[in-house]
């Protein structure tokens, strides 16, 4: 059964999404989280290509309207074991706070236990304090800085 929450609206309800034309529907919303995606079609291309890598895109949809996404894959690794990596969260700006982030939190965990996940984990810049802040609402603990350096 998938989940639905009321928020300032019409019912939202979360689906995989597994085909193109919901991929593209999804490309503004996505957009608002990675800007750096230049077109519908490298978002589709590069999506083709996570998935393919076992990447799960969810969308919460309101009608026919994306308004929150989650990107996930299972990773198995020293420190976490296997685990529900967490890519991708947005809920589009104009409806936050309205109980879709949690929802998809959820949503997560149920799909990470489903998948005998040992932990949920995600990573997050050091200046997304408002996220940082709903991330503790919802449980999850900051364990660690992630370092990286461009190799091009």
């Amino acid at each position: 059964m998938t989940p639905s929450i009321a928020a300032s609206g019409p019912l939202a309800d979360i689906s995989s999404v597994d085909d193109e034309h919901a991929v593209a529907a999804c490309y503004p919303l996505m957009r608002q989280l990675r800007p750096h995606l230049a077109s519908e079609q490298e978002f589709i291309a590069r999506w083709r290509r996570q998935v393919a890598a076992g990447y799960r895109l969810l969308a919460m949809w309101r009608e026919t309207k994306p308004v929150a996404l989650a990107g996930y894959r299972v990773q198995d690794n020293f420190v976490h074991g296997v685990h529900l990596y967490v890519d991708d969260l947005v809920t589009d700006e104009t409806l936050r706070s309205g109980g879709y982030g949690h929802a998809l939190i959820e949503r997560l965990k149920a799909e990470g236990r489903a998948l005998g996940c040992a932990k949920l984990v995600l990573d997050t810049p050091l200046t997304n304090t408002l996220g940082h802040r709903f991330y503790y609402r919802e449980g999850l603990l900051a364990a660690a800085l992630r370092f990286n350096m461009p190799l091009a």
